[in-house]
């Protein structure tokens, strides 16, 4: 298997990791009786922090391996390769919140419902920008998954405004249910 085969291989563990976490965590949090549920969501972020790590390292091969092929665009590769950094780093960080989280928890600690709330927060944020990443990423080697597909270029012309106008949707919709 080449770089390109493992990168495609793992990089949906942390996708749907940060989900399933998010998703048990979320609803430990609206239950509030039910630790175990709180103890399995805060751990699955947590492994999936750990797992997100081979999935960046295998990035820059998998780039190697596919940029020069027909068809691939270095503007796509580099939208990818920023939004993965970024991504990274909030689920790194969603991962450290979950580890302390646990921690205080099993100290019984007072805190321990603020850091809690914090890696929700950090979950939410994780698979969002996760699930961009694995959108811009399929652009790569799928045509068909682009904004253009059909027109001439068949590239996106600018990612920034695809984030920005996503954001204000999402920081509308925040706004809208307070």
């Amino acid at each position: 298997m080449n770089p390109a085969h493992w990168h495609l291989l793992i990089n949906h563990v942390p996708i749907l990791g940060s989900l399933f976490g998010l998703l048990l965590l979320l609803l430990a949090v609206v239950l509030r009786t039910q630790p175990v549920l709180l103890r399995t969501g805060l751990a699955t972020l947590l492994v999936a922090a750990l797992l997100t790590i081979p999935t960046q390292v295998s990035g820059d091969g998998a780039e190697e391996t596919v940029e020069d092929l027909p068809g691939v665009s270095e503007a796509l590769i580099h939208a990818h390769e920023e939004a993965a950094e970024l991504s990274f780093w909030v689920m790194e960080a969603t991962g450290v919140l979950a580890l302390i989280s646990l921690l205080l928890l099993a100290r019984g600690h007072t805190r321990a419902g603020l850091v809690t709330y914090l890696t929700l927060a950090g979950a939410l944020a994780s698979f969002g920008l996760l699930a961009r990443t694995g959108y811009l990423g399929g652009q790569i080697m799928h045509p068909e998954a682009r904004s253009t597909f059909g027109t001439a270029g068949g590239e996106p012309e600018d990612h920034d405004d695809w984030v920005s106008g996503r954001t204000a949707s999402l920081l509308f919709i925040i706004c809208w249910y307070r």
